[in-house]
């Protein structure tokens, strides 16, 4: 009998024990309290408490989260009402201060969101809250984060998710876009037109360019070509007058080398003269030795008769 009473025994302590073992999972915390008062934070691994005496008061979860708020009406500077909804990303950072610092850490965070919301929303207008969301998200976290130390909370990122204005304002903003939209479809439509008359005028304005160029270029051709034509007709009867009188050269000495006298060299002479004068001269000038044997030529012509 006392057998078993010793089994019961070591039953009823290896229980006791195991149920002593507490294993903390990763990225969690337990607060660990001890005759009711505060005595330790189990972080990740296992970990012994005392029974009867230690008591795990809070499970706190170290993993980033995500609060998302229910949109809340802000007023801003310029009297309109509107509702805003807000996203809120933080962590835990100090399990204890999170465990005892407020009793419901979300629900704070929650209504502290909301009144810096209306207070950084009432500082703007409309058309600001619309179009500065970077600001208002800097200047909630860095609020927020502030205010939420003592918690043991580390926020690290604060979003507007929507801002939704009332329907006559939404009814007036799409108006005023869809204004401004026309504007610039006829702005753009403008300068469309503008643009192709420019590029018309450029057009027309190059073509009367390479126009005149091309004239003048053939004109410049035309002059050269007249130039070259009238050359090559210099160059010709250049060449005809040396090659006459290369021929006449020639004659003479053929004559002289023959043994002709003196005046059949000068009667050769005198016809030299006349070629040269080529019935275009009005008045040809002969040396004196050749005039002689001209004038006896003149009288065998007249005896001859």
């Amino acid at each position: 009998m006392e057998n078993y009473i010793w089994i019961i025994v070591a039953v009823v302590v290896l229980l006791l024990l195991i149920s002593c073992i507490r294993i903390v999972p990763q990225a969690s915390a337990y607060i660990v309290e001890r005759l009711g008062k505060f005595h330790d934070t189990w972080n990740a691994g296992p970990h012994l408490k005392l029974p009867f005496i230690d008591r795990v008061v809070r499970r706190v979860l170290l993993k980033e989260q995500v609060a998302d708020f229910a949109p809340q009406p802000v007023i801003t500077k310029d009297n309109v009402t509107m509702q805003i909804d807000s996203v809120v990303y933080f962590m835990v950072v100090d399990p204890r201060l999170y465990s005892y610092g407020v009793e419901n850490p979300i629900m704070a965070m929650e209504n502290l969101t909301a009144t810096t919301l209306r207070n950084i929303i009432g500082d703007m207008t409309l058309d600001d809250t619309l179009t500065s969301r970077e600001t208002i998200n800097s200047r909630m976290l860095q609020t927020i984060d502030l205010a939420t130390d003592p918690w043991g909370i580390k926020v690290t990122r604060v979003e507007l998710k929507n801002i939704m204005p009332p329907a006559a304002i939404r009814d007036s903003m799409e108006k005023q876009m869809k204004a401004e939209r026309e504007k610039r479809a006829e702005i753009l439509n403008a300068e469309g037109q503008k643009q192709a008359m420019i590029l018309k005028a450029e057009g027309h304005k190059e073509s009367a360019v390479l126009e005149a160029e091309a004239q003048k270029r053939a004109t410049i051709l035309a002059a050269e070509a007249q130039r070259e034509k009238e050359i090559q007709e210099a160059e010709g009867h250049a060449q005809a007058i040396l090659k006459v009188q290369q021929a006449t050269a020639d004659g003479l000495r053929m004559i002289k080398e023959a043994g002709a006298d003196e005046a059949v060299l000068r009667l050769k002479s005198l016809e030299a003269f006349a070629k040269a004068a080529d019935g275009q001269a009005t008045k040809i000038i002969i040396p004196s030795e050749i005039q002689g044997l001209a004038g006896l030529a003149e009288s065998v012509k007249e005896v001859l008769k």
